[in-house]
């Protein structure tokens, strides 16, 4: 059965929500059916498929971030939250 193509919304929108020193706050759920990234007002959840276990649902969610912004995953730093649902990022545009 093939994957389907996550679910990701429009660069800019999610541009956006980045702050003036290039953090980005989220919400991750690991595990999930499907790979998506979803806005609700100013609050962003990700639903990846990678379990949470050494590290791979958060090498998930930083490349998930990256193609959503349209960047190389390595402009994408896990600043906060390497075992926590809650975690902040630093995005280097």
């Amino acid at each position: 059965m093939k994957r389907s193509k996550a679910d990701l919304p429009d660069p800019g929108e999610l541009r956006a929500l980045i702050d003036p020193e290039g953090r980005l706050a989220i919400r991750v759920t690991p595990g999930g059916r499907v790979e998506a990234i979803t806005l609700e007002g100013s609050k962003i959840s990700i639903k990846v498929r990678a379990k949470p276990q050494d590290g791979a649902a958060n090498e998930a969610v930083i490349r998930l971030v990256a193609l959503a912004l349209e960047l190389a995953p390595s402009k994408v730093e896990l600043l906060r939250g390497a075992t926590s649902r809650e975690k902040l990022l630093r995005i280097l545009l």
